[in-house]
């Protein structure tokens, strides 16, 4: 049987956790949301209006809260569009049935909050457009105005002195008005806010501006020559640059100012317009708005207007210079790029990008690497495996090459580049050094990624790292990197598929009695040609090991290119299975040409270990890509008695004059 003591709560245990009377607790709540409470608050499921900020006939401010325990409910304001949940600590947790409770008197109260706010709205549209339509027009010599520095726009006035401007909805509708006095603002009471606007000017090609209020608008309207509309609020942005951009289109330019407030909320408003609509945002650099920027002596108009920068310039202008490539290693090594060498665990890529860099390093000693010429430049080694190899690898270079120093650093451990913690210590350690450096190697990108590298955002992450290093320091980055496991992954890198696609040169290290050196990609030039080294023993003057051995290491020399056997011919193989059957059946002939039976082919293919249903297919003259197929097609071999005889006259020869028999008196067969 189910146990519902949960649903109603179990046994009632008293709470030991001292809680406030839920009065005070909505109170606060209210405060926290920035709403200044009224004096006394009612809890009797009833919608009550209130003043949010001590003004006579204001009442934007509501509430409502069932007595009910635990207490719950709605707050919020009309005017500035605040719309929140109550519900009271009880000292305890709240069993489910409590908790649905809460749930069905907050969507109560935000029923009836919606049928009271409906009902004044709709008796105060009905207000606003007879005030509006019996107010006069203001005159520029308006004491606000006259103190902003703005013309009127189409402003009216009250009977007693203050501007009055207009809301419209997205359909037009005038909602509400805005009552302009030396010292406040006030909205209608009842009158719809929440999407409503107003645009001064006309609308016409070119942008379209977006600001809060009535003076920053009718300011940016004035020195811009372009419309504004005013959203009146910046919790209004978003849902007026959505209404603009359903009007107008995507290829509407919108320009959103952003009031520049201590709270933070007019960008943060606008960031969230543009995000979701799009649009440029523009906020003044000093605490304010736009009128007030542009009161206290600022550019407001170039603040608008950015001048247009070059990312678009003419073809012409741009093939005029040459820009040539900068190498570090010509053709191999490029200035300011992205490099990475991969190949298998133990396959030589470390002792490669040693010779490379140390090449770089040697401060012009070696000149050249495997006949590219070397510009020297300070190499940083980011380490993170196989130190004490290393150290031994470094040493043998340095004796073999003859070069006394280098002007190289390596690191003392690895750490997680991509990290913000990780990317400081290797950028303050670079800062540090006394000359910056032309290549930067992290040997191996594993041990200095803290992610998956099979990961799309993890690799982004490090390419990130990797840009930022080549840009602040002007260098190259050198990932030495493992190649995939299977068979078909053993020439291209291991993990995500966007370390490939970010690289500007890729160079792949093939294993082998020698090694080849495979340049797969180059971005800006010619890929180079394949360069063939070999791993040459050094013993290392003076190092002994613990047992007095001597110590060695070993260095890349340049090695012979391995002569490759000439690939054989489909048509070449099925010759050489042709010949071996008729070997193995005893070398018949028939009118002096070799002659081979059907059932000593079949004997001899299932010999071989082919399966029933390839042999058919190899002796079925139809499969022209097949042994009998393709050799008759190739006029070889022509149908005879059981089986086929060899109809070309040279081949016929070649094939008894490598047998131990000589060829038969009668002449060869001719083809047909």
């Amino acid at each position: 049987m189910t146990d519902i003591k949960n649903i109603f709560g179990g046994a009632f245990v008293p709470s030991s956790k001292h809680v406030d009377p839920p009065e005070l607790q909505l109170a606060d709540a209210m405060r926290s949301a920035g709403i200044e409470p009224p004096p006394n608050l009612t809890l009797d499921g009833q919608l009550h209006r209130f003043s949010t900020k001590g003004r006579k006939r204001d009442d934007s401010g509501w509430y409502i809260a069932f007595p009910d325990e635990p207490v719950a409910g709605r707050f919020g304001c009309w005017r500035d569009q605040i719309d929140c949940v109550f519900k009271a600590e009880i000292g305890r947790e709240l069993t489910a049935a409590e908790n649905m409770a809460i749930i069905r008197r907050q969507t109560e109260a935000k029923a009836e909050r919606e049928r009271a706010r409906e009902k004044k709205a709709s008796l105060a549209a009905n207000t606003v457009d007879t005030i509006w339509t019996e107010a006069i027009a203001a005159s520029p010599d308006h004491p606000y105005l006259k103190r902003k520095g703005i013309e009127p726009h189409g402003a009216r006035l009250t009977g007693d002195g203050r501007l009055i401007v207009p809301l419209y909805s997205a359909d037009g509708a005038l909602a509400s008005l805005q009552y302009i006095s030396a010292d406040e603002k006030r909205y209608h009471p009842g009158g719809t806010t929440k999407a409503c606007s107003w645009t001064l000017g006309e609308v016409t090609p070119g942008p379209i501006f977006v600001a809060e209020g009535y003076a920053t608008a009718a300011t940016i309207h004035e020195v811009s020559g372009r419309p504004c509309v005013i959203s009146y609020s910046a919790n209004n942005l978003p849902a007026i640059v959505g209404q603009l951009r359903e009007t107008h289109g995507q290829a509407q330019e919108i320009v959103i100012m952003a009031d520049n407030d201590a709270s933070g909320v007019g960008r943060n408003k606008a960031d969230e317009a543009s995000a979701k609509h799009g649009g440029r945002i523009v906020m003044p650099p000093t605490e304010g708005d736009a009128n007030d920027y542009l009161a206290s002596g600022g550019d407001l108009a170039g603040l608008l207007f950015p001048p247009a920068d070059d990312w678009l310039i003419p073809a012409d202008a741009f093939s005029e210079q040459p820009d040539p490539i900068r190498w570090q290693i010509k053709r191999w090594l490029q200035s300011q790029a992205l490099i990475m060498v991969h190949g298998p665990s133990g396959g030589g890529k470390t002792f490669l990008v040693l010779d490379m860099v140390m090449a770089v390093a040697s401060k012009g000693a070696a000149s050249e690497w495997f006949g590219n010429k070397v510009r020297p430049g300070t190499v940083v080694y980011l380490a993170g495996e196989g130190h004490h190899g290393l150290r031994g690898r470094v040493a043998a270079w340095k004796q073999h090459k003859g070069v006394p120093a280098l002007d190289m650093w390596l690191s003392r451990h690895g750490l997680d580049l991509n990290t913000p913690q990780g990317y400081q210590k290797t950028a303050d350690a670079l800062r540090a050094l006394p000359n910056t450096p032309e290549i930067i190697v992290v040997d191996t990108l594993h041990r200095f990624l803290d992610g998956d590298e099979n990961s799309a955002q993890d690799t982004k992450s490090m390419l990130d790292a990797c840009s930022s290093l080549i840009n602040e320091f002007e260098c190259s980055v050198i990932l030495v990197h493992h190649t995939g496991v299977s068979s078909e992954a053993q020439h291209r890198a291991r993990g995500s598929s966007a370390w490939r696609g970010a690289l500007d040169i890729e160079i792949s290290v093939v294993p082998g009695d020698t090694i080849e050196i495979i340049q797969r990609k180059s971005k800006d030039a010619e890929e180079a040609k394949p360069v063939f080294a070999e791993l040459q023993s050094v013993p290392i003057t003076g190092w002994l090991d613990e047992d007095g051995d001597q110590v060695t290491s070993a260095v890349l020399v340049a090695g012979q290119e391995p002569v490759k056997a000439k690939k054989e011919s489909p048509l070449a193989r099925h010759q050489k299975m042709f010949e071996n059957a008729w070997w193995s059946a005893g070398a018949e002939d028939q009118d002096g040409a070799p002659y081979l039976t059907r059932l000593a082919l079949t004997k001899k293919l299932k010999a071989d270990g082919m399966a029933e249903r390839t042999v058919k297919n190899m002796t079925n003259p139809s499969y022209d890509n097949k042994l009998i197929g393709a050799l008759m097609m190739a006029n070889m071999i022509e149908k005879h008695l059981n089986g086929w005889i060899v109809t070309d006259s040279i081949w016929g020869a070649a094939i008894f004059t490598a047998s131990d028999s000589p060829p038969p008196s009668a002449a060869p067969r001719q083809p047909k």
